[in-house]
């Protein structure tokens, strides 16, 4: 199906989301902290990236600003899951270009909903580029 980074410092709640997407037939790989998730998404292309917020080295902000602005990885879908849930926060993540946000706990059947969301939007409008060109 579709090539997912899960980017998360909380070990049980990475296997759960890891688990959850394979179940659903997707490739997953995960990274521990923002620099680990950077080396990542330098060597790899992914149709989607699950982050957290707050984590060692990058925060989530930053992993989604990155993403927006390099020219060969900004069709990637972003979407951000985090504990945190104050208005600001979640306006910023979408300032900076997440494609949706995520409340912990996360609900299996709410992530995959989102992600087949996130993936049929990307696909429509990459359809639509080619087209134009």
């Amino acid at each position: 199906m579709s090539n997912i980074l899960v980017i998360e410092d909380d070990d049980i709640m990475l296997k759960a989301i890891r688990n959850i997407l394979r179940k659903d037939g997707h490739e997953v790989l995960t990274a521990k902290d923002g620099k680990e998730a950077f080396e990542k998404l330098d060597n790899e292309q992914y149709d989607v990236v699950i982050t957290d917020l707050m984590m060692p080295y990058a925060n989530g902000l930053e992993v989604v600003s990155r993403l927006r602005a390099n020219t060969e990885k900004r069709h990637v879908g972003i979407i951000v899951c985090s504990s945190v849930g104050n208005e600001e926060t979640i306006t910023e993540a979408f300032r900076l270009g997440a494609d949706d946000y995520l409340k912990k706990p996360i609900m299996a059947g709410e992530l995959m909903i989102r992600i087949r969301k996130l993936l049929a939007n990307r696909s429509s409008n990459l359809k639509l580029v080619t087209k134009k060109k």
